[in-house]
């Protein structure tokens, strides 16, 4: 391949290595200049184009990145069209995302023009999140550097997924005076969220006395109907013979390992009985946050148990985060985890698309339940105990929707207005929040997992960032805003949401990839039915 500056009249056939624009033309990097294009190009004063030149043996950069991206085997992955040389990777199912880092460096290791980019070895992923990109990065590539990387695909794979699998799964919860009972219902509460990416279910709990007999019993009652048990103590492991890991050797188990090199999370118990998961989780998986209880969950939902020889490497990049409650924070800045978020569900609008019938969109039913229910029953599961609802159009109606769910409503008198009057009305009614969770009423494909994964990217960032969902990178819903911009919120006017500010306020903004529901809303009749919903009142 040659690169550099050619007069224009010799420029036929070559790449344009830059875009070019002038007054009448503007061709883009990467065009194959045609006669046109060249007399186009001297009409216009333009004497020299810097060009690309292929030399036998040459693969054009979408070509070659097509060529490599199919010697990948589609392992629960999709791949995108091959553009300006590139091809990027998507998770096809929920899943464990297994890369072979020795197969990924011997393909970048073939020639500087090829590299394949991927997330790290198993990470927890969506369908529909982005997992590897491969990148062509000069105008074309050598075509043995393209051979080379083929030949090494047909050998080995650099990555899958590993689709999870659903699970029952059992929960044994110990009591001490000191532990509310409010703290175990959040704690099951937040199992199920973490669960749910596997469509995984829990079965059934049980509380008892914090003695390893009593835990003992417990998960032996649950072993024979459930895959897995995890066990919450309600004090944290201080010996490798305190409660839960003699239960499990009560129990006629073996404890693979006690204690792992990852903080949050070093307490965690792993073990066996009968061929069987038991976890005990350490304390700091009451809390979304990820911790080491969460790495382990994803291989036991792939299939894929732990071995102590890996548990025990987890120590590079197993430092997740600081706590704030050490005495002598490494940083000079405590990164509080006291953020207070609250969520707003928006359910004034009048659902103006949904047609001369007048039916409303919230009270669509999906398997049986109102679209207004699912979407406030979802945010409770996700850990808000008490989300506001906005209400305007047909109140009543949604009121008693959401009746029993322990919602707060807020109704808005101006939601003729647009959204934006909802928006200023849950801020009015959020007093003393950190941040702003803003969920459309109107999302049905929403999960307590998505809530979960955003709010959790909200407190990571110690709340000073605006947190937004989207899909395959296009910006979507929900968004978590930070008190920063309540001021611009309480502002804004017509039928218009947070989008402004988002764009305005010179705040960093976190894009967390949710898959398409960060994009399925139902407005009109249509987009109800081919969601799986049928129409209501």
């Amino acid at each position: 391949m040659k690169f550099g500056p050619v007069p224009v009249d010799q420029a036929e056939g070559a790449l344009l290595a830059h875009s070019l624009r002038a007054e009448g033309v503007s061709l883009p990097k990467g065009r194959r200049l045609t006669s046109e294009d060249v007399g186009l190009l001297a009409s216009c004063g333009i004497a020299d184009a810097i060009v690309v030149r292929l030399e036998p043996g040459d693969i054009e950069e979408d070509e070659a990145a097509r060529m490599i991206a199919e010697a990948i085997p589609c392992d629960n992955l999709t791949f995108s069209p091959a553009s300006t040389g590139r091809v990027n990777v998507f998770a096809a199912s929920n899943g464990l995302f297994c890369a072979d880092r020795s197969v990924v460096d011997r393909i970048n290791r073939i020639d500087p023009a090829v590299t394949l980019a991927c997330l790290r070895d198993h990470s927890d992923v969506k369908a529909g999140d982005m997992v590897a990109t491969i990148k062509i990065i000069p105008l074309a590539a050598p075509g043995a550097a393209v051979s080379a990387a083929v030949d090494i695909l047909a050998q080995a794979r650099p990555f899958a997924v590993k689709p999870y699998s659903a699970l029952k799964v059992g929960l044994v919860a110990t009591q001490l005076p000191s532990l509310k009972p409010s703290v175990m219902d959040k704690t099951a509460q937040l199992l199920k969220v973490r669960l749910s990416t596997s469509n995984s279910t829990l079965v059934r709990e049980l509380r008892v006395a914090h003695r390893a007999e009593a835990v003992e019993d417990a998960i032996v009652s649950l072993l024979p109907d459930h895959d897995l048990v995890v066990v919450f103590g309600a004090s944290a492991m201080t010996d490798f013979d305190d409660v839960i890991p003699a239960a499990i050797r009560l129990a006629g188990g073996t404890v693979i390992q006690a204690g792992l090199p990852v903080d949050p999370g070093n307490l965690l118990v792993f073990g066996e009985i009968d061929g069987k998961p038991v976890v005990g989780a350490p304390g700091c998986a009451r809390s979304p946050k990820e911790n080491a209880f969460d790495w382990v969950l994803s291989r036991v939902m792939a299939g894929e148990w732990p071995t102590v020889h890996e548990m025990t490497g987890w120590g590079v990049g197993g430092l997740l985060m600081e706590i704030p409650t050490r005495p002598r924070p490494r940083l000079g800045e405590i990164r509080s985890e006291g953020l207070r978020v609250e969520a707003v569900i928006l359910a004034a609008g009048q659902g103006r698309r949904m047609g001369p019938e007048g039916k409303h969109k919230l009270l669509a039913l999906f398997g049986g339940e109102t679209l207004a229910r699912r979407s406030a029953r979802t945010a409770k599961e996700a850990g808000f105990e008490r989300p506001l609802v906005v209400t305007g159009h047909r109140a009543g109606e949604i009121e008693a929707a959401i009746d029993g769910l322990d919602c707060r409503t807020v109704f808005n008198p101006a939601y003729e207005e647009g959204m934006a009057s909802s928006l200023r009305a849950g801020l009015s009614a959020a007093e003393g929040a950190d941040g702003l969770l803003v969920l459309l009423a109107d999302m049905p494909a929403l999960t307590s997992a998505d809530i979960a994964q955003l709010t959790r990217a909200f407190v990571e960032a110690g709340g000073t960032s605006i947190v937004r969902a989207v899909s395959n990178g296009k910006r979507g819903n929900p968004v978590i805003l930070p008190k920063a911009v309540f001021p611009a919120v309480m502002r804004l006017e017509g039928d218009i949401g947070a989008r402004p500010i988002i764009e305005k306020s010179g705040l960093p903004v976190i894009d967390v990839e949710i898959g398409p529901a960060a994009h399925l809303d139902t407005d009109t009749p249509e987009a109800i039915i081919a969601a799986g919903g049928v129409l209501g009142a």
